[in-house]
């Protein structure tokens, strides 16, 4: 077959590309950067340059035109506004798990998300049971799973994990994300501002309009969905919200019907054979080049808006916004500060016991009941070790947990204490997890050898 690529540096700069595409669709790489902005925030925090970092996240910033501005400081800015765009990528993937995943068989999706339930709520009971005198607004902290740094951490592992292990604590994932969400709009609030809330209302309906008038450009998404963050930050809902509702207007159908594409596409390579001239310069075949624009524009939009919105911000928040996130929030400061008295704090314990050992008592203690009781079965190729496994990595909560932390302590020493518990919890979490894994692996492995097994390739399954 002849190439359409006459230049063999042309080859090399397209596959250097898809190189790189590898890297930042790598989650294990882009897990690494956040935890590593993570590192330095903390070695940043506590240095001489703490002051300065601090007074620049203060500094103020204005968003919008005229009287339709926002101001906010940088670290707002962060937490509010590219947090909303991560939210966005998480609303985007839930759509898509409704519509063509895991969560379009409610049947096959129920024990992995009954299974979130119980991995949000023993954490929370636990955090209460500690905390029952105190800081009990804490509650939320240690529920989330970050999706993103989790996988990451559980893609080192490699077959040591099966892919239908991996699907199940990603539909789990997916399901804490839904749960966090609504925890957030439900208790992390401020007090409502009526006109905001009207007004944010009549911008959702003018996303609903663009859906039912069937608009497939994503401009007019997003620039409907810049309007309804300001009203949402005004309004006393957490503005991030905004992204998740944006999210769920994206249309998830292509304007062009795929059924007759083929066609068109053979018709319009006729007519580029019949306007191609050997003898003229690129530059001057204008009926060529603007036929292969015309075919350019329509493959463009073969793409659904929902994927192009992912394909667009996917890498910018996997790769700038999540690290920043991370580099603002986790400037926890220890100096000068008794690490007995943040060790013995409720809060610190009440969100790393919470997470460490809520999450996976909770994901396991459902799944086990349900299985026993016949409600559902394991997937097949999953084990009981794997799904410990996949108990013990939930307690990565990390982004999630610290924007809660953000929004559910007034006082800077709980919030601080709290960061800690998060950070050394999602820690011990991943090292657990990980080591875990690899020794039920030698366990198992060990236990075939005694029973005269041969060596396979298969996961175990229960």
């Amino acid at each position: 077959m002849t190439s359409i690529y006459g230049d063999p540096a042309v080859i090399r700069r397209i596959e250097a590309r898809t190189s790189f595409q590898k890297i930042t669709s790598n989650g294990t790489v882009a897990a690494a950067i956040m935890v590593l902005a993570a590192l330095v925030a903390v070695a940043v925090a506590n240095s001489d340059a703490y002051e300065a970092v601090h007074e620049f996240l203060e500094a103020p910033l204005t968003l919008g035109v005229g009287s339709f501005a926002v101001s906010i400081s940088v670290e707002a800015f962060v937490n509010d506004f590219l947090m909303a765009i991560f939210f966005l990528l998480v609303g985007v993937e839930l759509k898509y798990e409704f519509t063509v995943g895991q969560l379009r068989r409610p049947r096959q999706a129920a024990l992995p998300m009954l299974a979130a339930i119980g991995g949000v709520a023993v954490p929370a009971l636990i955090y209460l049971a500690i905390n029952h005198g105190g800081a009990v607004h804490g509650w939320a902290t240690p529920i989330a799973t970050d999706i993103a740094f989790a996988l990451g951490v559980m893609s080192l592992l490699g077959d040591r994990v099966s892919p239908e292990t991996k699907v199940f604590f990603q539909t789990l994932a997916i399901a804490d994300d839904i749960l966090a969400i609504v925890v957030i709009a439900l208790f992390y609030g401020q007090a409502p501002s009526v006109p905001w809330c009207a007004a944010s209302l009549a911008v959702i309906l003018a996303l609903w309009g663009l859906n039912r008038m069937r608009v497939y450009s994503v401009k007019p998404y997003m620039a409907v969905g810049l309007v309804l963050w300001v009203c949402m930050y005004n309004s006393g809902i957490h503005a991030t919200l905004a992204g998740v509702i944006l999210a769920f207007f994206l249309p998830s159908r292509s304007d062009v019907r795929l059924s007759a594409l083929k066609g068109w596409l053979d018709g319009r390579a006729r007519e580029l054979d019949d306007t191609y001239d050997d003898e003229s310069h690129v530059l001057g075949q204008h009926d060529f080049t603007a036929g292969a624009a015309r075919v350019e524009r329509v493959m463009h939009h073969v793409t659904p808006p929902l994927q192009r919105v992912e394909r667009y911000f996917s890498v910018p928040v996997n790769f700038l916004v999540l690290p920043l996130f991370a580099f603002v929030n986790a400037q926890v400061r220890i100096v000068g500060v008794d690490p007995a008295t943040i060790l013995a704090d409720p809060v610190t314990l009440g969100v790393f016991f919470g997470a460490v050992l809520g999450k996976p008592l909770g994901i396991v203690l459902v799944t086990y009941t349900l299985v026993k009781v016949g409600f559902s079965k394991l997937p097949h190729n999953v084990d009981w070790a794997q799904v410990v496994a996949v108990g013990i990595m939930g307690g990565l909560g990390f982004t999630m947990s610290i924007l809660i932390s953000g929004l559910a302590f007034p006082d800077p020493t709980e919030v601080m204490a709290a960061k800690c518990a998060i950070l050394a919890g999602s820690v011990v979490a991943g090292v657990l997890g990980v080591a875990y894994v690899r020794i039920a692996c030698v366990v198992r492995e060990r236990r075939r050898g005694g029973d005269g097994e041969g060596e396979t390739d298969e996961p175990p399954t229960a």
